[in-house]
This record gives structure tokens, C-alpha cells and sequence, in this order.
């Protein structure tokens, strides 16, 4: 089963099961996969059982919610500062390859980056016996709900950035219930956009180019992942597919299994505060900016995989410069 938060023409948000491609079935009695999710939480059952329990009788044209720019996230928050969105990086099979490139000067093999380095110790690590843990892996954050964008809408890039390129993920969603457990409810395709050119500069540049916008959805899966997941990246300009490569995700090809990586975030009690919403971003080893490709505004990324329904589209649009001031009291 798949979700979509959307608004109906009066501005009202509101959830629907995926019925088909064209077909949405609006639930009823709440407005939100959170509210949803603490539905299922206080019942004891899924969020496939508790959305079953609530489908309406309507039926509305997904094209129309979409064609008229009303898709939303598969999660949100009432207060953005209570939605974090975070990742991991190199966790893919395949993914050290770009990202050791990207850190490489002319007198440093790629074998003794720290990226590299850090690959590795996934592979050997990263996919530990049940009930050990394994290999922490890379870490980072992006932002809070504030940062994602609507499906279909713009990709914000700040004025100050050196590159704005998409990244195809997965994201898993959770929601910390009232002991400060997490509860994972979900998986969603995703953009982690950022700023590789940036990151190139140093490997320290990493955490400036991570705070970016992203986007995730539209459809937020239910129940468990695919081990193996297949889908595509493009990069369209002017109407036309300038770039194309499938990606690759999901546990068999990944090096760190899913629980190991929630384990690593998790772990931190400021991440299990009762209430709070997370995307936590799985990586990738498909880039455009790997391929040589430098994006421009208007530049539009489309990704999508099958399980995961309809594609995620976005706009890339550079913001107006913004004056810094800061005051002295």
C-alpha cells in the first residue's frame, strides 16, 4: 500500500490511498501519515491496517491533484523544527567510486582517500551478526522540515552555491512515539540535492554541502522494503532528457544493513524525543555530477522506482542573493 499527502482546492490537507496511477481513495478522520502513524501507534497495529480502516467511500483523479501543483510530502509537521531530515553516505555498493574521484588531487591515489576508507569499512563492517552492531557510517544533516520541497515544485539553490545536483535515495520515515521510541512507518523515494562542487573544495566542506533542499515522495510506501530496487535518474533541460543512468538501492545492494544504519542515528537520545518526525536518507551511487554534467536553473530531475510509484519531479531554481545581517543588542 502507498500514501499521498495532499490539499484539496480549498487548501485543506488531507491522506489518500494509491488506488491506481490515476486513482486516489481519500481516508477520513484526520489530516496527516503522522496523525495516522499515532493512530496505529495507539492501536497496537499497522499503518496498512489503520489505513484500511479509515478509507472513505470517494474516489478523486491523482492527475488532478498533481496537475494542479497540490501533491505535498509524504510526512510533514505542524512545526518544521520538529521534522529533521538527515543521511548517510556511502552505503551503496558502487557508491566510493564517485565520491573517491570527487576527493583525489593530482598526488593522492584514490585508494587512500577517506572516502574510500570509509567504504570500506562498510563492507567489512557494515552488515553485523543479529544483535551486534556494526560500523558507524558516514553521518549527516540537512535540515529541518522547512527544507523539503513539494512534488513537482522548485528545488531551491542558495545564491552562494557551486553546484545544485540531485541525488537519488530512498528515505525512511519515523515518527518517536510517547516512550521515545522510534517508529519507522514508511519508505519514500527521494532527491537528497546538493552541493558537489562544494564538497569537492574539501572533505570537510561536506556538512555546508548538505544543507540544501531536498524533496521526497510523492507516495510514501508502507510495510517493508525491497531488498532489491531498481530505478532511474534523469536530468531534464528544455523539455529534453539531457541525462539518464538506473540506480541500484536497497539491502542486497547496499553495504550496511537498514537496521544498522537506524541503529547509528538512533542511538543519539536527542534523536528520541516523543513526537518528532524524521527522513532519514539511505545514499546513493548514481550522480549526474559523477558524469562530468553541470546543471543550470531550470534544470528539472526526475527519479523513480517502481515500488515507489509515481516519480518524484523538481525544478532547479537558483534564490536571489540574501544580505546577511546580524545585530548586536
Amino acid at each position: 500500500m502507498r500514501l499521498v499527502q495532499y490539499k484539496d482546492t480549498a487548501g485543506a490537507q488531507h491522506v489518500a490511498v494509491v488506488e491506481d496511477a490515476h486513482t486516489l481513495v481519500p481516508l477520513l478522520g484526520f489530516s496527516s501519515t503522522r496523525e495516522l502513524a499515532e493512530i496505529a501507534i495507539g492501536k497496537g497495529i499497522t499503518m496498512i491496517e489503520a489505513a484500511k480502516d479509515r478509507m472513505g467511500p470517494d474516489r478523486i483523479s491523482y492527475d488532478e491533484v498533481a496537475k494542479d501543483g497540490r501533491l505535498l510530502p509524504p510526512v510533514t509537521h505542524d512545526d518544521p523544527a520538529h521534522f529533521l531530515v538527515t543521511g548517510t553516505g556511502l552505503t551503496h555498493l558502487g557508491s566510493a567510486s564517485a565520491r573517491a574521484n570527487m576527493h583525489t588531487s593530482d598526488n593522492k591515489a584514490a585508494d587512500e582517500t577517506d572516502s574510500m576508507k570509509m567504504f570500506r569499512m562498510g563492507v567489512e563492517g557494515g552488515k553485523p551478526k543479529a544483535g551486534e552492531q556494526g560500523v558507524q557510517p558516514e553521518w549527516f544533516y540537512k535540515g529541518d522540515g522547512s527544507i523539503v520541497a513539494n512534488p513537482g515544485a522548485d528545488m531551491p539553490s542558495p545564491s552562494f552555491a557551486l553546484d545544485g545536483s540531485e541525488e537519488p535515495e530512498i528515505a525512511a520515515i519515523y515518527v518517536i512515539d510517547g516512550d521515545g521510541t522510534p517508529v519507522r512507518i514508511g519508505f519514500a523515494i527521494g532527491n537528497e540535492f546538493s552541493d558537489h562542487v562544494t564538497e569537492r573544495q574539501n572533505y570537510l566542506y561536506l556538512a555546508h554541502s548538505k544543507l540544501r533542499a531536498c524533496s521526497m515522495g510523492p507516495e510514501l510506501l508502507l510495510g517493508d522494503l525491497p531488498s532489491h530496487v531498481e530505478g532511474t535518474s534523469r536530468l531534464y533541460r528544455d523539455g529534453k532528457v539531457i541525462w539518464e543512468k538506473p540506480f541500484l538501492s536497497g539491502e542486497d545492494n547496499m553495504s550496511h544493513t537498514l537496521a544498522n544504519l537506524e541503529y547509528h542515528h538512533f542511538k543519539y537520545d536527542l534523536f528520541c524525543r516523543p513526537g518528532d518526525v524524521h527522513a532519514h536518507f539511505f545514499g546513493t551511487a548514481t550522480l549526474s555530477f559523477a558524469d562530468g554534467v553541470t546543471t543550470q536553473d531550470g534544470d528539472e530531475f526526475e527519479i523513480e522506482a517502481e515500488p515507489f510509484g509515481r516519480p518524484i519531479r523538481n525544478r532547479l531554481k537558483v534564490q536571489p542573493e540574501r544580505k546577511v545581517v546580524v545585530k548586536t543588542i
